[in-house]
């Protein structure tokens, strides 16, 4: 009953955009830090980006500044990722988490991840 579900991934071109969404049910949402993370194909876990509770404070990795946009509506429930300027570099399974600690490595709860795929 307590889940985060992503949505919104797909397949785009290099230079294009995507928004994923994460919708929390079965907690307090604006009690948590949340985050989003990536894998890809035979590459290690990588922390995209956080936003705080509030969404007073934000974090990016490197890889995603200045293209990546992190944001949260706590009036319902949701958190996004607005990607733009995708390469294909940025093609990965993309996960929602939750946490009671800002960004990290260490979340309470996964969604089920969402796939992002960016053409060349």
């Amino acid at each position: 009953q307590v889940q985060v579900v992503e949505s919104g991934g797909g397949l785009v071109q290099a230079g294009g955009s995507l928004r994923l969404s994460c919708t929390a049910s079965g907690l307090i949402f604006d009690d948590f830090h949340m985050g989003w993370f990536r894998q890809g194909p035979g590459k290690k876990r990588e922390k995209v980006s956080c936003i705080s509770w509030s969404g007073h404070s934000t974090y990016y990795a490197d890889s995603v500044k200045g293209r990546f946009t992190i944001s949260r509506d706590n009036t319902q429930n949701t958190l996004y990722l607005q990607m733009n300027s995708l390469k294909p570099e940025d093609t990965a399974m993309y996960y929602c988490a939750a946490d009671v600690n800002y960004c990290s490595y260490s979340p309470n709860l996964w969604g089920q991840g969402t796939q992002v795929t960016v053409s060349s």
